[in-house]
């Protein structure tokens, strides 16, 4: 009896050992689990959805509120891609973590703009005018470089994307900086005087980039938004066939029809 128990504990033990060892599950072969923003990142992804289910690929959309985890949950194994950041950030985030993510396509670019709940034109800006911007130091630094060339302030070296605050030569206007998550700039725009928003959130809080920015970047900006993956599968033939319906002439069309503007393609 106690040979027994002590052989029914060491399995117990080995069974909870291999459990706490256990790497997360990989996708089915005829899945892909993708991480997105919601817009436009995740609609791109529902509108190419079924094309891809025709050709026996099935995605998995996670929507996802932040820049952090989509990067984290993809480092992780708990993505297999991700589509929702730009180049420069992806760089800097792998810079910081070490990661080593990849860029699998460069699907669109997203003009980032400034709004303003209290006023109507960028020249009716007060003196000592409150401005938030982007906490994220290439979303930061590309919101510095819109006002920079709209000559609300000057920086030190207008090419360089992850700018600070601490770059500024120039302030003729005596602006005062607020750095806040991008996720929460269109909800304090009754609190500051212009507050510069990437669009996908714009959009989300059924801004009209178009029509409501009162800067907007134009269409040479750098800042590609990236099918990103790991290198294990960059390979994959999965990741692969995501690429090119992401960049198929009917994604541009429907970019070209849904967001008249607000979402470029970038092939």
């Amino acid at each position: 009896m106690v040979a027994r128990r002590a052989a029914l504990l060491s399995l117990a033990a080995f069974a909870l050992l291999a459990a706490c060892n256990r790497q997360p599950a990989p996708s089915a072969a005829d899945t892909l689990v993708v991480g997105a923003t919601a817009v436009p990142h995740a609609e791109v992804l529902e509108f190419i959805k079924p094309k891809l289910a025709a050709e026996g690929l099935k995605i998995d959309i996670k929507v996802f509120n932040d820049y952090v985890q989509p990067n984290v949950q993809l480092a992780e194994r708990r993505l297999d891609a991700n589509y929702f950041q730009t180049g420069p950030y992806l760089d800097t985030v792998n810079a910081d973590r070490g990661w080593g993510l990849v860029k699998a396509a460069g699907v669109h670019i997203e003009p980032l703009g400034a709004y303003s709940a209290k006023i109507k034109a960028i020249a009716d800006l007060p003196a000592g005018a409150t401005v938030a911007i982007p906490n994220e130091p290439s979303n930061g630094g590309r919101a510095l470089l819109l006002l920079n060339k709209n000559g609300l302030i000057t920086l030190k070296d207008p090419s360089n994307p992850v700018s600070t605050l601490k770059d500024i030569t120039a302030n003729p206007k005596g602006l005062k900086f607020k750095e806040l998550e991008s996720a929460t700039l269109p909800r304090v725009l009754n609190q500051v005087d212009l507050a510069v928003i990437n669009t996908n959130y714009a959009l989300d809080a059924k801004l009209d980039p178009a029509k409501d920015a009162l800067l907007i970047e134009d269409k040479t900006s750098p800042y590609v938004n990236f099918l990103v993956t790991r290198p294990d599968n960059a390979s994959d033939p999965r990741v692969a066939k995501l690429a090119k319906a992401l960049t198929s002439p009917e994604v541009k069309a429907f970019m070209a029809e849904k967001y008249k503007g607000a979402v470029v393609p970038a092939f």
